[in-house]
């Protein structure tokens, strides 16, 4: 199948911002792709044939011995170039200018100033002051010959720099973030005036690309087994599928236990009325529960809980008939790189994904992701596209791991009884009041500790939750959600008089960074 004629190669070295310069381009409804700077050379960049190369910045400095590689032949081949960051150091350092440490590191707002109202500033206006975000301790002195200043900074005087005969452009500062907020248009000025993409991106696109895709990799006669959760991504990854290769999917919902109140009910009822998907449901709570027993450790839960899920799969697939030869999932562009070092090297792990590194190395099937470049709110949109009902595409993200994750600590029967029954309450009241779609994700989450109460004249030792509601787009960053006092009151005092065993509720009011969304 041939690959999107429209489309920007992102060459990745390390930033915390590479994603959100995929979410600005995709939102110009420009197609692009993050490949690690370990593999990314002149010969890959012939292959992938973009239209334009953005160069992300990173934590390096281009004088580490263990900075990520820098590949000259990038600049050779004749496609339009931008360096953000680290990406404008790195060019400057392969193309004979001078690149020096910083004096002080520049973290923060910084205004600048445009010199050059054309390129990445048409539009602008020479002369115009703009806020920006800038991240950098080394800072480019002295520019490459035949390059020209574009902007300049109290702290930066080469804040931007271009090439005078070639299509190469780099900014010291970060145009992708919210904190810069002309960010949009110098993109867009990239994108469309400089490497002549067209804004032909869409979920329709998506769609079309993603079923051919399916088909070429499936075949005309093998079958798919998908893991439906319930979820929003695994909806839109097995509708994706369904369509691809219609009956020969067949969708199984495993009921481990580990489930917000009535959820078993509510997908039975919503798939097999929508989608006319084939729907088998096991029970295996019994098994998932003996394997989670007596383990508090939350990496060790994920990892049970996804090979025994995969063992699960292997028991009911050998009911489907036909060559069954992929297993269908919902992964997601976060998680993607929340597991996987951006650096193509080792990483810190910040927690196993169930779609990612919770899977058994040894599967007897090949994985089908339809959804792994995308983000959150781009699922939401195909989805729509795609005609599934609002009660699966506006649903809150719920973790494949469900609430063993939101027990901390041992997981029992009990345990799981309480967290259901307040996350029932929460979400309820969250409904009544309105306020369900302000809110990217609600939950609530057993503490493993006790506290003393009063209740009817007499003293308790019970249960602590603790609620959580985050604001987001993508999942990639989020804020704690501020609800009207009256509104937690009413959730308050609901748990603590229908919920055996609770006696005390508290709420989370840490942002991501620096905290995860889920307590595990």
């Amino acid at each position: 199948m041939a690959a999107p004629v429209n489309r920007i190669l992102i060459v990745d070295y390390g930033s915390q911002y590479t994603q959100l310069i995929a979410r600005r381009i995709r939102e110009a409804h420009v197609y692009c792709e993050i490949h690690s700077a370990h593999r990314v050379d002149g010969a890959f960049v012939r292959d992938f044939a973009p239209r334009g190369i953005i160069l992300s910045g990173g934590p390096a400095s281009v004088f580490d011995p263990d900075a990520p590689p820098a590949d000259a032949s990038l600049l050779a081949v004749e496609v339009p170039v931008l360096g953000i960051c680290y990406g404008m150091q790195l060019i400057a350092h392969l193309t004979g200018g001078r690149v020096q440490p910083s004096a002080e590191r520049e973290y923060g707002r910084a205004e600048v100033t445009v010199r050059e109202a054309a390129g990445l500033f048409a539009g602008l206006g020479e002369g115009t002051v703009m806020p920006v975000w800038m991240s950098h301790g080394d800072k480019v002195d002295e520019p490459p010959p035949g390059f020209r200043v574009t902007a300049s900074s109290p702290s930066s005087p080469l804040a931007a720099m271009r090439h005078e005969t070639r299509a190469i452009h780099c900014v010291q500062f970060h145009p992708e973030v919210a904190h810069t907020p002309r960010g949009g248009e110098i993109i867009a000025n990239f994108l469309f005036a400089i490497c002549g993409c067209s804004p032909d991106w869409t979920p329709g696109h998506f769609i079309d690309l993603s079923l051919a895709r399916i088909r070429e990799q499936v075949g005309p006669e093998r079958r798919a087994i998908c893991g439906l959760s319930g979820g929003v991504d695994s909806a839109v990854a097995a509708e994706l599928v369904h369509r691809a290769i219609g009956d020969r999917l067949t969708c199984i919902f495993v009921d481990h236990g580990l489930l917000r109140q009535h959820e078993r009910d509510q997908v039975e009822r919503t798939f097999r009325a929508n989608l006319g998907i084939d729907l088998r449901v096991v029970d295996a709570s019994a098994r998932f529960l003996a394997e989670l027993a007596g383990i508090e450790e939350p990496e060790e839960k994920r990892r049970r809980i996804g090979h025994t899920f995969i063992d699960v799969f292997e028991d009911a697939a050998r009911h489907v008939e036909g060559d069954v030869g992929f297993l269908v999932q919902g992964t997601l562009y976060p998680d993607v790189i929340e597991s996987v070092a951006p650096r193509g090297g080792p990483s810190v792990t910040i927690k196993t994904h169930h779609n990612v590194g919770g899977l058994r190395p040894d599967l007897p099937w090949a994985l089908i992701e339809p959804l792994r470049e995308l983000f959150k709110d781009e699922v939401r949109q195909v989805g729509r596209e795609l005609g599934l009902p609002e009660e699966i595409i506006g649903r809150h993200p719920f973790p494949g791991p469900g609430l063993a994750i939101r027990v901390l600590g041992a997981v029992t029967a009990e345990r799981l009884t309480i967290v259901r029954q307040v996350d029932a309450i929460y979400l309820d009241e969250i409904r009544s009041a309105g306020l369900y779609d302000q809110i990217w994700q609600a939950f609530a989450v057993l503490l493993p500790v006790r506290s003393v109460g009063v209740m009817g004249d007499g003293r308790t030792y019970e249960h602590v939750v603790a609620l959580r509601a985050v604001t987001s787009r993508d999942g990639m960053t989020a804020d704690w959600f501020p609800f009207p006092p009256e509104v937690m009151g009413r959730i308050s005092n609901r748990v603590i008089n229908e919920v055996r065993g609770v006696n005390r509720v508290t709420y989370d009011v840490s942002s991501k960074p620096p905290a995860t969304i889920e307590w595990e």
